[in-house]
């Protein structure tokens, strides 16, 4: 084997061990290790603004879910949401979930705050203590203009 030879098929080498490190990286990142078994609740928010299929489910901060299916619900006119939570993290039944933002130009996440209560949910059960997602520009116009109107809107 001469010398360009060795130098291709290193090159080659290195660049499919890349390739492979990056799709590990996005499986990590995305959540479809596949790995991890999860558990699946629901919650009802009036707003659900900035999040979607795939975005994160944190407890303390901790990736403990996503999120796997936003739809309006045509009777109370809420957006319908299901998440899921690895296995082995139980969530009390008394808890409370929140869309909260990373930071000003960051994204939303679904917060989970845990409850006291020595009883956790099941799968399938439904968090009924929720709080929809901040409107940046209501707090704007509020700050702004004085209204305290603005910041329902």
């Amino acid at each position: 084997m001469s010398t360009e030879q060795t130098t291709e098929v290193l090159v080659g080498t290195a660049v499919l061990a890349i390739a492979v490190g990056f799709m590990v990286y996005a499986g990590q990142v995305t959540g479809f290790s596949g790995g991890q078994k999860e558990y699946p609740l629901h919650a009802s928010f009036r707003s659900a603004d900035g999040v979607t299929v795939g975005t994160d489910v944190r407890m303390a901060g901790v990736k403990v879910g996503r999120v796997t299916n936003i739809e309006l619900d045509p009777q109370t006119y809420r957006a319908a949401t299901r998440f899921s939570v690895r296995e082995g993290i139980d969530v009390p039944d008394d808890s409370a979930v929140a869309i909260s933002s990373e930071g000003l130009l960051g994204g939303n996440y679904v917060e989970i705050l845990p409850g006291g209560s020595p009883f956790s949910l099941s799968s399938g059960d439904e968090i009924e203590f929720t709080q929809g997602s901040v409107s940046l520009v209501g707090l704007l116009m509020k700050f702004v203009t004085g209204d305290e109107e603005a910041a329902a809107e």
